[in-house]
């Protein structure tokens, strides 16, 4: 890419605070971001927790090790691992994909838009150890964590029978990611995700009551449209004052007035 894609400008945020904001909004546990030692990044939503990998330039099987290895702390069987460069990743696709774990399964790996995604896919964290001892070896490819082990595998068909993300990712973009500046760009030039604002108290008077649909890509950018300090509540249950807050296609902001609401 030629700079950290973690800090990549995405619609007034970054691409590494829009990917931990959607992975957090769609699991119910902690998330951390592995980085090379001393790696700068770009500000995080509080309680996101950051993990030094004391072995830089051994690629991503070594940043898997490190955050699986951590990951039993949490009381944790899964974790949905993904790479810092998916702009469009849902949370109806990393709950989708979780969700599909089995007993026994060492993994749950997307085979969307003709390609393995071992960067957006559900890990065992048993297999900490396992992945360690392949960097040992230098057998680097995270495709070498599925040797001889069961791997539950979803093709588009089977990831689009769930109607949740057929209705709300059917191009399975979650998986789009970028390696260069060309691709970055075409990506940043395509409009934010579509979501519903509704205004309620003060908000909603001198005709602007009703929805009303716009492009946001964060929640202050929803937040543009009604021009005021106001307090969020997203998707009817979750309350937040968060302006980089992800948002994605589907959802339904509704908006108070803070000096009415709290």
């Amino acid at each position: 890419m030629g700079s950290a894609k973690a800090a990549l400008e995405w619609h007034g945020s970054t691409l590494l605070r829009r990917v931990t904001g959607v992975v957090a909004r769609a699991l119910d546990g902690p998330v951390f971001v592995v980085r090379a030692a001393g790696q700068p990044l770009p500000a995080l939503a509080p309680g996101v927790e950051v993990i030094e990998d004391p072995a830089e330039g051994l690629g991503p099987l070594q940043g898997m090790a490190v955050g699986l290895a951590r990951r039993p702390g949490s009381g944790a069987e899964t974790a949905f691992v993904c790479s810092t460069d998916l702009p469009f990743l849902h949370a109806a696709f990393v709950a989708r994909v979780v969700r599909a774990m089995a007993p026994g399964a060492a993994a749950v790996l997307p085979i969307a838009r003709g390609h393995r995604q071992p960067l957006a896919a559900a890990y065992a964290t048993a297999l900490a150890p396992v992945a360690a001892d392949l960097v040992a070896q230098r057998r680097l490819r995270p495709a070498f964590l599925f040797d001889e082990r069961v791997v539950v595998q979803l093709d588009d068909a089977a990831l689009l029978a769930d109607p949740l993300l057929a209705r709300l990712d059917p191009d399975l973009d979650s998986v789009v990611n970028l390696n260069t500046p060309l691709e970055y760009d075409a990506a940043r030039r395509r409009p934010a995700p579509p979501v519903r604002v509704e205004r309620f108290g003060t908000l909603a008077a001198d005709g602007h009551r009703g929805p009303r649909d716009v492009r946001a890509a964060t929640l202050a950018g929803a937040a543009a449209a009604v021009d005021r300090h106001v307090v969020a509540a997203l998707n009817g249950d979750h309350i937040s004052r968060d302006p980089d807050l992800p948002l994605v296609r589907g959802d339904t902001v509704a908006f108070l007035a803070a000096d009415a609401g709290g």
